[in-house]
């Protein structure tokens, strides 16, 4: 089980610190899972997030949880 889970509502890593998803958790969201279900699974955070941080531009929130993805 992972340590780098989000702390709300500011969505930093609870190991690392760094603004989730960190760069630990993406390698271990990608590792082995079907890359249709990370990128459903991060759209839901990102609106979550969204509301979290509703002062973040959107663009930025969208690059860091969706633009990273292969």
């Amino acid at each position: 089980m992972t340590k780098h889970e989000p702390v709300l509502p500011l969505w930093l890593c609870e190991e690392c610190g760094r603004p989730w998803p960190c760069a630990p958790r993406r390698a271990e969201l990608l590792d082995g899972r079907d890359r249709v279900r990370v990128a459903y699974y991060l759209s839901l955070c990102l609106t979550s997030a969204g509301q979290d941080m509703s002062w973040a531009p959107a663009d930025a929130l969208r690059r860091r949880f969706l633009g990273w993805l292969p």
